[in-house]
């Protein structure tokens, strides 16, 4: 499996920003989607993440009501819409895809910048 993520970039406090990332390859197993993102000096941790069948949504605590994670199956495409971004949302944001069966796959990483 390949993602391509995109979407990342400079924004103000208050401001929004779209990541798209879109699978190919072998996504007939795809269990679920989501995002992670690495700040600097800081492990990487878990934003959001949505199942593929039913649409259920997972969101860290530190995003809830200001991330929104959405889907597109026909594109194999995971959205993650995030609004009212602060300075501590900077990060390098990573598409994840789970599979029924077997490890995560990760996209290349897409760097989000927010200023105060």
């Amino acid at each position: 499996v390949q993602l391509q993520a995109s979407g990342g970039g400079l924004v103000q406090t208050g401001g929004s920003l779209r990541l798209s990332c879109a699978a190919s390859g072998r996504t007939f197993s795809i269990a679920r989607m989501g995002w992670r993102r690495q700040a600097p000096g800081k492990e990487r941790a878990f934003v959001a993440a949505i199942s593929w069948s039913g649409g259920t949504t997972y969101y860290a605590d530190s995003v809830k009501g200001r991330f929104t994670i959405s889907r597109d199956n026909t594109k194999n495409t995971v959205y993650l819409q995030m609004d009212d971004l602060k300075p501590e949302d900077t990060a390098v944001y990573y598409c994840e895809l789970t599979p029924r069966n077997g490890p995560s796959s990760w996209g290349q990483g897409t760097l989000v910048t927010v200023s105060s």
